[in-house]
């Protein structure tokens, strides 16, 4: 049998994914979905190997971005068609969205709610381009909180009733009481999820949850932390306020999402139980999620003047930070994805911003554990590392701009060793 085809990538200045300078001009075998091999001096082909050679001419490569809250099914599509459309038309419309997702160079998603497995498979077969991605499945929530999407006149609910819509098809479980939460959460772990997702309290773009409402008990939170540790994983929760933050942390979850209105105790507290920080750079700009009402746009803004706050918390306590991005239910904010990445040059050297959408979060996606759906590194240019690559064209260690314009500063995208966009020359040998 012959050896495996592969792909070298000659003449080009790596950011491994860990900080620091770009490194001297050099080349990277990659064969099998991962790097094999990198080296300053020429990469000899061995004799009867099948290798596309691809001159870089000098460009950054750089490892694949990963978004570490991401929502596939929900991103591109107005919340009341995403609550009340026929689950095929979601997932096709969260197909063309995932290609798009990859093409921006987000080449692995945490996604953090909704009925994403399908999806997930058809991108895993090759039916479909996308990024890999590390399922939730159902937001986890208490009745009234920020994933009880039902309406008033579905109340109350009957214990023999019919579920709601948004349960039927996987994108929320509505679950009260610990034994409910663990019931719901083994269900998504049932299903494939890498990690859980609670709703610890209160948000923006629901409509009947105050901001500072704390939900869920710590015995509730408990409970889905255990059933996640027993199947070897972790609970990521939403949460805003310090009290929601703080519950949550006693319960045992591993990842803060959000916590814009978190205090000193409460960074303090993440720090010292090494708890992860899930940010998002949420500014009163163009990109700002659009609300529908007053009393939703009063609640993003109270979000919003916070965020500036919370990451001087985290950096001041040197708390766990990840990067990602949280959009919801607006496709022209979709497309922003890599303009919310050059925003945390507001906080961050482009090398600290760059080090979070790769090599840190990807550590945060390791902490799925023996539930990881891709194992192997991911976030970092090494050798025995899973080939997720970008080449620009520009130096984003000046620069977090290049990531605004994906279709023109991104000249390779691979993804798990495969191109999906070359826009160098290439030639083969073998």
């Amino acid at each position: 049998m012959g050896l495996m085809e592969g792909l070298l990538l000659e003449n080009a200045r790596i950011f491994d994914g860990r900080g620091g300078a770009l490194s001297a001009s050099s080349n990277v075998l990659v064969r099998d979905g991962r790097i094999e091999k990198i080296s300053t001096a020429p990469i000899p082909v061995e004799s009867g190997a099948k290798t596309t050679v691809i001159d870089c001419g000098g460009h950054v490569l750089m490892p694949g971005l990963i978004d570490a809250h991401w929502h596939s099914m929900f991103a591109t599509m107005p919340a009341a068609v995403a609550v009340t459309a026929d689950v095929g038309y979601l997932n096709l419309v969260a197909g063309r969205s995932a290609e798009r997702t990859l093409l921006r160079g987000f080449t692995s998603v945490r996604d953090l709610g909704g009925p994403v497995f399908g999806l997930k498979r058809a991108i895993d077969e090759g039916l479909i381009m996308g990024p890999r991605i590390y399922p939730s499945g159902a937001f986890i929530s208490q009745t009234g909180g920020h994933g009880d999407f039902r309406l008033l006149n579905e109340l109350p609910r009957n214990a023999s009733g019919p579920l709601s819509y948004t349960e039927r098809v996987g994108a929320a479980a509505i679950a009260d009481s610990p034994d409910e939460v663990r019931l719901r959460a083994r269900e998504q772990l049932m299903q494939g999820a890498s990690q859980l997702k609670l709703m610890a309290g209160g948000g923006a773009s629901s409509e009947y949850d105050p901001l500072d409402a704390t939900q869920y008990t710590e015995p509730e939170l408990r409970a889905a932390v255990e059933a996640a540790e027993n199947w070897g994983t972790y609970v990521a929760v939403h949460a805003y306020t310090s009290k929601a933050i703080q519950q949550a942390i006693a319960a045992g979850v591993k990842c803060i999402d959000h916590g814009q209105l978190a205090d000193e105790p409460a960074a303090k507290l993440m720090k010292e139980r090494d708890v992860w920080w899930s940010l998002q750079p949420f500014l009163d700009d163009e990109d700002a999620i659009p609300m529908p009402d007053e009393a939703r746009r009063a609640k993003q803004l109270q979000i919003i003047e916070g965020t500036d706050r919370a990451y001087q918390l985290a950096k001041k306590h040197g708390v766990r930070l990840a990067f990602g991005t949280d959009v919801l239910f607006t496709p022209r904010l979709t497309e922003r994805q890599g303009a919310q990445l050059a925003k945390l040059a507001r906080w961050f050297t482009p090398a600290q911003a760059l080090k979070m959408a790769t090599g840190d979060n990807a550590a945060l996606l390791a902490l799925s554990g023996p539930r990881n759906p891709y194992p192997g590194k991911l976030g970092v240019i090494e050798e025995g590392a899973l080939a997720d690559l970008l080449v620009l064209d520009g130096d984003p260690l000046k620069d977090l701009t290049l990531f605004e314009d994906p279709d023109t500063h991104l000249l390779v995208i691979m993804k798990d060793g495969r191109l999906f966009k070359n826009r160098l020359t290439s030639g083969g040998t073998g």
